[in-house]
């Protein structure tokens, strides 16, 4: 209140008997007290500001994590002569990702004002931070992570058979446009089928997913079924015959190792997701609010994987007579592909329903790959795109109606899952999601991956992958090993990088042992 209004107040009512000094003496404090007040208020908006900032840049930490988690995943599912070639693609991934996405993906994702296909504002990071809300350095790079995740689910699919330059064409061109599209059309305010759409015209409800079961999980899967469709399958991968040969990674303890790291990053990908956590839902004081469903996400994110861990480990025991590490750690990651759609607003008992179905949806999947001759080294098309489509599935389903409205507020009515009571809106837009993205990705890396073939870019000769792109392309294996489908007379073995393929020179004598 100004010192006039307030002296107006005083003189012109019930305080008019007051001297001109009382009127000044009580306006003057009261006016102190509100600048105090205004800079308390200040004080905690900071405060708030800097909490939500550092828990956003903490779960971008976490998500770039996984990408130490895929390089170890790759590795240890590919053969050892391909180790340096699979790890150094990871390590591309991340680094070209991260100045294309600079430059052109974050602002055809989330630069708005724009329309309803393509953003277009800050290019460059240009006008950030911005005086719109949480458009500020952390929240790039939280979307920066989640943009290199989709170009590593990619590489998986192409392992031990692609070219080098390959990898940096598709990955730049995943990272910068193909992704960057569909995040903008799912998850900006202005995207056309975005569930943040104040005026959404998705059958009024907006596709819902929430951390990216199709936005990253579906975009990675659907261009690696492309990249391994137009490649081909590994030499020795199917027998004259058409019968599946087992071409096991060479590693099960980096598997694990990765695995876990991914687990562990995770909590970032999906609570993450909410990218502020200082927001109350209930009356003052109450449990309700943000950080309650932050615990709820990591909750329903955690049983959705042991259920399909566990469902893995049982079926493929029933399948195949064995307990298999590499396959439960598969299951594992399906679990968490499938529910990083629905996580924020799933019920932990859903969660489980979704983990058990993910993994029969793998098993599945997997079955069709070897039926139809199709090559995947790491099986990312299968768990990431069929995983991913499921989770998209169940969020229309299974999302709660009080969940729903937590999270996307301000849309009294809005549509929720069908089995709880809500409707097949939700549903139908999960549907049209799925489709959508799939006709993106097919028309945009599918004739990407045909023009690398043409061109001669995209697969490497038979002589090369016989004997592995780390001696042929990287000038060396990653460490020793013995390697049984190698082109040698008496095998070979490495000590380090820089020692180049020899044949023995006596019978039970190896590269190691010449002088």
């Amino acid at each position: 209140m100004a010192d006039g209004t307030c002296s107006a107040l005083l003189l012109g009512h019930a305080a008019a008997n007051l001297s001109a000094a009382a009127v000044d003496f009580i306006c003057g404090s009261f006016g102190n007290i509100t600048a105090q007040f205004d800079t308390v208020s200040a004080q905690i908006t900071d405060a708030t500001s800097a909490i939500d900032s550092t828990y956003l840049l903490f779960s971008a930490y976490l998500v770039f994590a996984m990408q130490l988690g895929f390089a170890m995943l790759c590795a240890g599912s590919v053969r050892a002569k391909n180790t340096m070639n699979i790890m150094l693609t990871n390590v591309l991934d991340a680094a070209a990702g991260g100045i294309f996405y600079y430059l052109f993906g974050f602002a055809f994702a989330f630069g708005t004002p724009s329309n309803g296909f393509i953003g277009r504002q800050f290019f460059g990071l240009k006008d950030v931070p911005s005086p719109a809300p949480g458009f500020d350095y952390s929240f790039f790079l939280y979307q920066w992570a989640f943009a290199i995740a989709a170009a590593g689910i990619t590489s998986g699919s192409i392992a031990e058979r692609t070219q080098f330059v390959a990898y940096l064409i598709y990955s730049s061109f995943l990272t910068g446009f193909v992704y960057p599209i569909v995040s903008h059309w799912f998850w900006s305010v202005d995207g056309w089928a975005s569930a943040s759409r104040p005026d959404n015209l998705l059958f009024r409800s907006g596709a819902i997913d929430f951390a990216g079961s199709g936005v990253v999980h579906m975009v990675g899967g659907v261009a690696g079924l492309w990249g391994a469709l137009v490649e081909g399958p590994r030499i020795g991968r199917f027998d004259h015959a058409g019968r599946s040969v087992a071409l096991r990674g060479h590693s099960a303890s980096l598997v694990v190792l990765g695995t876990f790291l991914l687990w562990f990053g995770w909590y970032g990908f999906n609570p993450g997701s909410f990218l502020t956590i200082l927001k109350s839902y209930g009356p003052p004081a109450s449990i309700n609010g943000q950080w309650s469903a932050v615990g709820r996400t990591a909750v329903t994110t955690t049983l959705a994987g042991c259920a399909a861990a566990l469902t893995t480990l049982f079926s493929k025991r029933l399948l195949s007579g064995h307990w298999n590490v590499t396959d439960v750690c598969n299951g594992l990651l399906g679990g968490f592909a499938a529910i990083t759609s629905g996580c924020s607003v799933v019920d932990p008992w859903a969660a489980i329903v979704c983990g058990v179905v993910a993994a029969a949806i793998l098993i599945g999947c997997n079955e069709l790959a070897e039926k139809f001759k199709y090559d995947d080294p790491l099986e990312a098309a299968q768990l990431h795109g069929g995983c991913g489509s499921w989770g998209l599935i169940f969020t229309g389903l299974f999302a709660k109606e009080r969940y729903v409205n937590e999270v996307y507020p301000g849309r009294p009515g809005r549509p929720y899952g069908l089995f709880m009571g809500g409707g097949g809106s939700l549903l139908a837009a999960q549907v049209v999601q799925i489709l959508v993205i799939a006709g993106w990705v097919s028309a945009t890396m599918g004739p990407l991956f045909l023009l690398l073939r043409k061109l001669r870019l995209l697969r490497i000769s038979a002589e090369d992958e016989m004997a592995g792109m780390d001696m042929t392309r990287h000038g060396g294996f990653a460490y020793a090993y013995h390697d049984e489908d190698s082109p040698s007379v008496g095998g070979f073995m490495l000590k380090s990088a820089d020692v180049r393929v020899g044949h023995a020179s006596s019978p039970g004598q190896t590269s190691l042992d010449q002088p």
